[in-house]
């Protein structure tokens, strides 16, 4: 063979280069895409949760949040404080912020619920009994007002007893609309802002903590919810 024979054809590449020409190959290419398990129909608050968790990534998830404190108040079952532990845990420096935001909305909504029952209590009454609360527990929320009315609008504000009660029988039992607004505040803020602050310095092991137990959490919540409304009923 000649000498231009030879330089006229190419090396063959090492092995190595090979391997890593082919990993190069590889990881160019998009990876599978896992598809979580479908959920059981009867998983409703679940749909619910991940649908308030999707909000976290939208712009306007602050007005978001803002509007599902406000709707807690008064009518809606999911409280503001799941969407706003997933937006402090995206952005733990805004966890004050959001703090803020969820207890101004629900300040408003309480004031919300509050004109509800002062001013459309006979309109609506039948539809709040049948599908919000008992008759038995409002019954029971009112006995509360007249013992001692900033007591029960902080407690309700600031623990799980179910806040959108109070708000609605302060208007129908005609508690001082000021008093009514300073419980409210002292109480959710407290709330929130204990979440926001336990958020942003403990971080994200919370969020990993609800996903895995969301299912046992749930449980949990709903003995404890029984178990204050068992207890406000026994008041």
């Amino acid at each position: 063979m000649s000498d231009t024979d030879t330089a006229a054809t190419p090396a063959s590449p090492p092995a190595a280069d090979q391997s890593r020409s082919g990993a190069a190959a590889a990881a160019d290419q998009p990876a599978a895409k896992i598809e979580p398990p479908p959920l059981p129909r009867w998983a409703i608050h679940r749909r619910i949760y991940d649908w308030t968790l999707a909000q976290a990534h939208h712009k306007h998830a602050p007005t978001v949040l803002f509007l599902v404190a406000m709707a807690e108040s008064s009518f809606f079952p999911i409280p503001p404080d799941v969407l706003q532990i997933v937006l402090t845990l995206e952005r733990r420096s805004r966890a004050w912020f959001y703090a803020a935001v969820s207890s101004v909305g629900s300040v408003v909504g309480g004031v919300l619920g509050y004109a509800i029952g002062y001013f459309l209590w006979e309109v609506v009454g039948d539809f709040f009994l049948k599908y919000v609360f008992k008759q038995e527990l409002f019954d029971k929320v009112g006995e509360l007002y007249q013992e001692n009315a900033f007591l029960a609008v902080f407690s309700a504000a600031f623990t799980p007893i179910p806040y959108k009660v109070f708000t609605v029988a302060a208007g129908v039992f005609h508690v001082s609309l000021l008093m009514f607004i300073i419980g409210s505040v002292v109480g959710r803020a407290g709330r929130f802002f204990l979440v926001g602050g336990l958020l942003y310095f403990i971080g994200p092991p919370v969020k990993v903590f609800i996903e895995k137990y969301f299912n046992l959490l749930t449980v949990v919540f709903l003995v404890l919810l029984v178990g204050v409304v068992a207890a406000v009923k026994l008041l």
